[in-house]
């Protein structure tokens, strides 16, 4: 099976990064693009462009804070007014990088809401469109943490796994309906994520690592149409998942209990120059 990007594609976190990326070729093929995320005026400039660069295309923009359940309803409402989306992306998401102990909870909140809820109520609501017409797509943009774990990212990591068991029992259930459903899980990426993201912990990611989006969208998108159940953009992040996956568990564990220490360290260095 093949999904079908020719036809009417919603992509959420559209405004910038992964999903900026994505949108640029996603609009090279497809005959509609729904661009959904929060920052209306960004969407606003990316659908001029993609239209500009592509007179075929038809672009809808629609604003929306993903991880507001009300928001949530009320695209989906207009969603289903409309015409059927073929293909979905999900994209949106942000991290956090603390101690869970420092961590904001009202940042937490949102982060599961958005990573979990999110990405959960538009795949409910617009799959049985995609059965019913027996031909779709779900690609969920995820991470190299919803492979493994590190200190730092606990509740970032815990959402992440939420979405690879989620893509994987998801595809199970609809691999005899016509819907193609495929995970990405990159490393580190060149976009806004890292700039957004509250870090007290003073991890960086490593620069040789670290890809560009066009090159995450492009590896993503040329999975997705082979319908692989998984991509892991990157030949350093895939090698090293590689060997993540042949690493006993009590090992990794050692492991990431030494990486935690120098985190607790730096915290309590930012605690003491706080006072």
């Amino acid at each position: 099976m093949r999904p079908p990007l020719d036809g009417s594609i919603l992509v959420t976190g559209a405004s910038s990064g992964i999903g900026e990326a994505l949108a640029h070729r996603l609009a090279r093929r497809a005959r509609r693009l729904v661009l959904v995320a929060r920052r209306a005026e960004r969407l606003e400039a990316l659908a001029e462009r993609l239209t500009a660069d592509h007179p075929h295309l038809q672009v809808e923009v629609r604003p929306c804070d993903l991880s507001d359940a009300e928001a949530r309803a009320e695209l989906l409402e207009q969603l289903g007014a409309g015409e059927p989306i073929d293909v979905l992306v999900n994209n949106a998401g942000f991290g956090d990088q603390s101690l869970v102990e420092h961590a904001q909870w009202e940042r937490l909140e949102r982060m599961i809401a958005l990573n979990v809820l999110g990405l959960t109520a538009l795949t409910r609501g617009l799959l049985p469109s995609m059965i019913e017409r027996g031909r779709g797509g779900v690609l969920d943009i995820s991470s190299g943490l919803g492979l493994a774990h590190l200190p730092g990212m606990a509740v970032y990591v815990g959402t992440k796994h939420y979405v690879t068991g989620f893509t994987e029992a998801l595809r199970a259930e609809v691999a005899s309906q016509g819907v193609v459903v495929t995970q990405v899980c990159p490393g580190p990426v060149h976009t806004e994520f890292h700039d957004l993201t509250h870090n007290t912990t003073g991890q960086r990611s490593p620069g040789f690592a670290t890809i560009s989006a066009d090159q995450c969208a492009a590896e993503a998108l040329a999975g997705f149409e082979r319908g692989r159940a998984m991509v892991v953009p990157g030949l350093v992040i895939r090698t090293l998942l590689r060997l993540h996956a042949i690493t006993p568990r009590w090992l990794w564990r050692r492991a990431t209990r030494g990486m935690a220490q120098p985190l607790r360290a730096h915290a309590a260095r930012s605690a003491r120059e706080d006072r």
